[in-house]
């Protein structure tokens, strides 16, 4: 992939993400192995895969946590591959973690304005901005819980808290990871309105996220990562039909009968392999649950996702 770092200057349209040929190794495990895609600006992207599948260390490389083997990392077409997390925070990107990082002796609402004041600087002590630290908070639907202590809240709320601080920033970039665990189905789809309106505004989201109702409801475009490979790339309706893709998660594809694939599989009866099955439902059918990707044959250590 050739380096668009002069396009951006001369103003052309590029991705508003470039991971290219990104390696992680960590001794001799190889975590994340040449992945490649884009974020769009405008658009929801999801990263998704089994636990183990390298997904939060790809988050790692673009935040600027973990430097890759190999490979770069392009931010509004400029490559910002060693570029330290303040840096690119500064020019646009935020992050949630899948481990929640409130300040739990703190309210909701200055947490938030911990957040607001670190972007706004010097500004933030002319100017303070408690409308605006509100006005967040009720965006994301957490207002009722503004004056609580981070750290007695519930977890569903507490994901959303993580939202608002980052939003204090006011990102091109949003990198969630498993923004919806801990959500009830009700607030999930309020959670899926908001990411739509968040990338109507013009930001990129990339999202990594176990909860396929959400993923295949929101993303505009799905990156499928399977032992650190990107193994697929497309829309929903693309990623559900892929034979590679029912095969990392589901442990089957279509053109495979059930009756061979069970006895391929030592030690795994039938019913277990029906059980995955419900994963990933075929495209316009239904499911009342939430659909959940289960580890699958995940031996890496936990931290390697």
């Amino acid at each position: 992939m050739p380096d668009h770092s002069l396009q951006h200057v001369a103003g052309a349209d590029v991705p508003l993400l470039e991971v290219d040929h990104v390696v992680v190794q960590f001794g001799g495990v190889t975590a994340v192995n040449e992945a490649t895609f884009v974020a769009e600006a405008g658009t929801v992207t999801g990263l998704i895969g089994p636990n183990g599948a390298g997904k939060t260390t790809c988050f790692n490389v673009i935040s600027g946590l973990q430097k890759p083997t190999r490979g770069k990392v392009r931010f509004r077409g400029r490559n910002v591959t060693g570029a330290p997390v303040h840096r690119r925070s500064k020019r646009g990107m935020g992050r949630t973690f899948q481990r929640l990082e409130a300040f739990g002796s703190l309210s909701v609402r200055d947490n938030v304005r911990v957040a607001y004041d670190i972007h706004r600087g010097l500004a933030g002590l002319v100017k303070p901005g408690a409308k605006d630290i509100d006005a967040l908070l009720e965006r994301v639907g957490i207002s009722a819980y503004a004056d609580e202590r981070a750290d007695s809240i519930p977890t569903g709320t507490a994901r959303l808290l993580e939202l608002a601080r980052c939003l204090a920033g006011d990102p091109k970039l949003l990198l969630l990871d498993e923004p919806s665990s801990g959500l009830d189905e009700t607030e999930t789809d309020d959670f899926g309105d908001l990411l739509r309106d968040l990338a109507a505004e013009g930001r990129g989201i990339l999202m990594v996220e176990h909860d396929m109702d959400l993923v295949m409801g929101v993303c505009d475009t799905i990156h499928v990562l399977d032992f650190g490979s990107i193994i697929a790339s497309g829309t929903p309706g693309d990623i559900r039909r892929d034979p590679a893709v029912q095969r990392a998660y589901l442990g089957y594809s279509d053109d495979v009968p059930e009756h061979e694939l069970v006895g391929a599989r030592a030690g795994v009866g039938a019913g277990a392999v029906e059980e995955t099955r419900t994963d990933l439902v075929p495209v316009g059918a239904a499911s009342d649950a939430t659909t959940v990707i289960p580890a699958v044959g995940a031996t890496t250590p936990e931290d390697v996702r």
